[in-house]
């Protein structure tokens, strides 16, 4: 009786027993009785993105190259993000696993649907994306204070660089993913739309795949006025070397062959605020030369 009764008190309390729910990048819905507090992290990009949810201290595992922040390095490994080691994951008991909508095998995360084991599936595509997944991480992990301040830092940040360089000058910008095969960005990708926020002209921004292969041919006919690509460090290692035999093409004749570090602009996190700071600095030197 006396149970009964505490049920009843508690009932009559709104929100005394309410789930934390939120939708993921695939539309899926997703309700915990508790906020989670063992994370599975599948993609090194989720896991970035959890830790600056303010859940850092709650994932228990990541992916291969799960190297951000520092303290992801220490995380166990269940293998990357195109194989799943499913009996390490289903060792460590997560309470929710954050996978990525594309890159993830679709048969096992199936099977870890057919497990009963909670999934939010992320993969922000824009510069909102980003924030509201930061949101969205939070108040599934209970950490809604720091997820939802370092979503409006973010926020504000894209904002800011919009406003600065609303009125620059236009250049155009070619982005090589890779040197071989030659790949580029279209402007549905994030970093297609770094270079629009920065006044940059991508020239396969209209190509219809997100990641397309091109040649070198079309490079040079596109003839643009700057090449970028990510590496390491933002150093020089030679991967644009190839266009310097091009003497007439005019990213060479302006000395604007330009690096930036790989890892910031290549995940959709907020390192991208930084990125983009970066990619519309040089883009501004690059319209001098």
């Amino acid at each position: 009786m006396v149970f009964r009764v505490f049920l009843l008190f508690f009932a009559l309390i709104p929100g005394a027993f309410a789930d934390v729910c939120a939708t993921d990048d695939a539309g899926q819905s997703l309700c915990l009785a508790v906020p989670a507090q063992r994370i599975a992290t599948l993609s090194p990009g989720a896991t970035e993105l959890t830790f600056a949810a303010g859940a850092g201290d709650k994932v228990i595992a990541g992916v291969n190259y799960s190297d951000y922040p520092p303290a992801a390095l220490k995380l166990p490994r269940v293998g990357n993000h195109t194989r799943i080691d499913l009996e390490a994951l289903m060792a460590l008991k997560p309470d929710l696993v954050i996978t990525w909508v594309t890159g993830n095998p679709p048969a096992q995360i199936e099977l870890l649907e057919e497990l009963g084991i909670p999934l939010f599936a992320i993969e922000p595509r824009t510069f909102e994306g980003v924030s509201s997944v930061l949101e969205r991480l939070s108040t599934l992990a209970g950490t809604e204070e720091s997820g939802f301040a370092e979503a409006e830092r973010f926020r504000k940040g894209i904002a800011d660089i919009t406003e600065e360089y609303r009125d620059a000058e236009p250049i155009s910008v070619f982005y090589q993913v890779w040197e071989q095969p030659l790949m580029t960005i279209n402007n549905d990708h994030l970093i297609g739309k770094v270079l629009q926020l920065c006044g940059g002209v991508n020239v396969f921004g209209d190509m219809p795949r997100l990641v397309p292969r091109i040649s070198a041919e079309v490079v040079l006919e596109a003839n643009p006025d700057a090449i970028l690509t990510g590496s390491a460090e933002g150093e020089s290692d030679g991967q644009l070397d190839r266009w310097k035999e091009y003497s007439g093409l005019s990213a060479v004749v302006r000395n604007n062959l330009i690096f930036v570090p790989a890892s910031p602009i290549s995940r959709p996190t907020p390192r991208l605020l930084e990125a983009s700071k970066l990619i519309c600095q040089k883009l501004e030197v690059a319209r001098g030369h």
